[in-house]
């Protein structure tokens, strides 16, 4: 259990991994809350490659004139031997109104001091690189949480699309979709926001189509078609999410994992095809997928309106999910 003073505030907290936006926002949160608590608080930072015993003692000793103090060790993994049996020393019996930080990369190095920080008790804060598509889903939605706000898991994906895989410009991203949308956020309104790219329009159609959402298809299909987007890309994204749905569903039961390598995808993408084939059949899959050529045919030339044949494409996918075309 971590050690916590009588203010609440954790004593001992290990920040362990190296991503560095989310290793620099948990020092900041934990000075937040240390100056909240006490305004007049102190706060200290030191590498831990730099420090010296008799700062260290020093560091970690009550202000003489009262108050909470904060010591951030960042790089602990780089500190000396005998600052890491000082700082155990200390964590054995740490002080009510000092708050120690400790940010670790993780790994071998230096891991005598994160072992021995969380034996102590130490409230633990995962820092890891976020490297996984299913983790920076998890990441945008709990940001978007953070921040006051809610998305849904395909909204989320379609965010990311838009905005690629840096944390820092997803953060920023999050924080002006709930600052202009009051938090309720859905694809249309990322649709509408990153309206301009055709990679979030197409596959933002295509996934809300593959789970039945006909208003939200249309929105963002809408959107797309109303800003230039080519409807080429827009009917082949429909085109893909049938297929992709309709070869895992056919790979039968097993983990994301298990499934990914016989199905030659990313393990993200038959995650998320596991989810949409939900609701489907066999048989409403060989529809879906007839209206699909359908539609390829006519946006690339045989019709004379091809938003409408984009349009016509959603309700019937839509309704063979349904069971309600073929038969």
């Amino acid at each position: 259990m971590a050690r916590v003073s009588g203010s609440g505030l954790p004593r001992l907290r290990l920040v362990i991994g190296d991503e560095e936006l989310l290793v620099s926002r948990a020092i900041t949160d934990t000075i937040a809350a240390a100056r909240a608590a006490d305004p007049d608080t102190e706060v200290h930072r030191r590498a831990g490659g730099e420090l010296l015993a008799g700062e260290l003692a020093e560091l970690l000793s009550p202000s003489l004139f009262g108050g909470r103090r904060v010591l951030v060790v960042d790089s602990g993994q780089d500190t000396k031997k005998d600052i890491i049996a000082a700082l155990l020393a200390y964590a054995a019996d740490p002080e009510d109104d000092v708050v120690l930080v400790v940010a670790h990369a993780g790994g071998a190095k230096g891991k005598a001091l994160a072992d021995g920080l969380k034996a102590a008790g130490a409230d633990v804060v995962p820092a890891a690189k976020i490297s996984k598509h299913r983790e920076r889903v998890d990441f945008v939605r709990n940001e978007i949480r953070r921040q006051g706000g809610k998305i849904g898991e395909d909204a989320a994906e379609a965010l990311l699309n838009a905005v690629g895989n840096d944390l820092r410009e997803l953060v920023a991203a999050c924080s002006q979709l709930v600052a202009d949308t009051g938090g309720r956020i859905d694809l249309s309104t990322v649709a509408q926001y990153y309206r301009g790219r055709a990679e979030v329009s197409g596959f933002t159609v295509a996934d809300a189509v593959m789970v039945g959402d006909t208003a939200a298809a249309l929105e963002a299909l809408r959107w797309a078609l109303h800003v230039g987007v080519d409807p080429v890309p827009i009917a082949d994204a429909i085109a893909d999410g049938v297929r992709t749905v309709a070869r895992v569903a056919a790979a039968g039961k097993g983990s994301a994992y298990q499934l990914a390598g016989n199905l030659g995808m990313p393990p993200w993408k038959v995650e998320r095809a596991q989810r949409q084939a939900r609701g489907w059949t066999a048989e409403a899959l060989v529809d879906a997928m007839r209206v699909a050529a359908e539609c390829n045919a006519a946006v690339k030339g045989g019709s004379d309106d091809r938003g409408y044949a984009l349009e016509r494409a959603v309700f019937a996918v839509v309704a063979a999910r349904a069971g309600g075309i073929g038969r």
